[in-house]
C-alpha cells in the first residue's frame, strides 16, 4: 500500500461485539478508539448511548450493528432497528445479509431488506454497510450481493462478521473489489495483525474492522 503505517488507525473500525463484552469492556473499547483515532468503534446496540458520550469530541464514529449476526430479522425490524440506534447516537451501521436466504437465492427478499435499512440510513447522511459473511457462500452469490449494495446505494461491503466459521480471505476481499464500483470494501473477521490490514489494503479494502487495534498499532510503532 502507498499510505504510511503511521495512518493505518484512519483505515480501522475498533470493535467491541463479543457476547460476553461487558460494560467496562466497552469502555476500554471506546478508549482504545479514542487513544489511536480509528475511524470508528463498533459496539452492541445497547452501548451506543454510552459509547457517543465517551467518544464525545473525538473523530472517533460510533458504529453499531443490525440484524446482527445472522441476519434473521425481518426486513422491518431491522429498518426499526437501524432508526432507533441513529437516534441514540450511531454513526454508521453495519448490516448482516440474511444468510439463509442468500444461499436460497430468494434475491427479492435480500434486496428489499438491504434497501430497507440502506433508506433508513442514507435519509439520515450516514454510513451504512452490509454484511456477507462469505465463509458460507459461493462466488456467484457474493457476486450477486455485490450487484445489490451497488442498486442499493450502500457506502461498504463487508466480508464477514468475525462470528462465522471463517473470516476475511484475500481472495474474497479481492473478489469483492472487483465487483464493485461505486461501494467500498471492508476486510473483517480474523485480522489481527499489521500485515494482514496492509495485505487487504493493497487488495481494495478501504476499512478494516478489527478487535485487535492495540496489537495492531504496537506493531506499526514498532515498524
Amino acid at each position: 500500500m502507498s499510505e504510511s503505517t503511521e495512518n493505518i488507525a484512519r483505515y480501522l473500525d475498533h470493535t467491541v461485539l463479543a457476547p460476553a463484552a461487558t460494560d467496562a469492556d466497552m469502555a476500554r473499547g471506546c478508549e482504545i478508539a479514542r487513544q489511536f483515532g480509528t475511524a470508528a468503534a463498533f459496539v452492541k446496540p445497547h452501548f451506543v448511548i454510552e459509547a457517543s458520550k465517551l467518544l464525545a469530541g473525538s473523530t472517533v464514529k460510533v458504529g453499531t450493528v443490525v440484524g446482527f449476526p445472522q441476519g434473521l430479522a425481518l426486513p422491518s425490524i431491522q429498518a426499526d432497528e437501524a432508526e432507533m440506534a441513529i437516534d441514540m447516537g450511531a454513526r454508521e451501521i453495519d448490516m448482516v445479509a440474511n444468510t439463509g436466504k442468500v444461499l436460497s437465492e430468494d434475491w427479492d427478499y435480500v434486496s428489499t431488506c438491504i434497501a430497507g435499512v440502506a433508506e433508513v440510513v442514507k435519509s439520515r447522511g450516514l454510513i451504512i454497510k452490509v454484511i456477507f459473511e462469505t465463509c458460507y457462500l459461493a462466488d456467484s452469490h457474493k457476486i450477486m450481493l455485490c450487484r445489490i449494495c451497488e442498486q442499493a446505494g450502500v457506502h461498504f461491503a463487508k466480508t464477514s462478521t468475525g462470528f462465522g466459521p471463517g473470516g476475511a480471505t484475500e481472495a474474497d476481499v479481492a473478489l469483492m473489489a472487483r465487483h464493485l464500483k461505486s461501494v467500498k470494501v471492508k476486510a473483517a473477521g480474523g485480522i489481527r495483525t499489521l500485515e494482514q490490514v496492509r495485505r487487504y489494503l493493497d487488495l481494495g479494502a478501504s476499512r478494516i474492522g478489527t478487535s485487535s487495534t492495540q496489537q495492531i498499532m504496537a506493531e506499526v510503532r514498532a515498524n
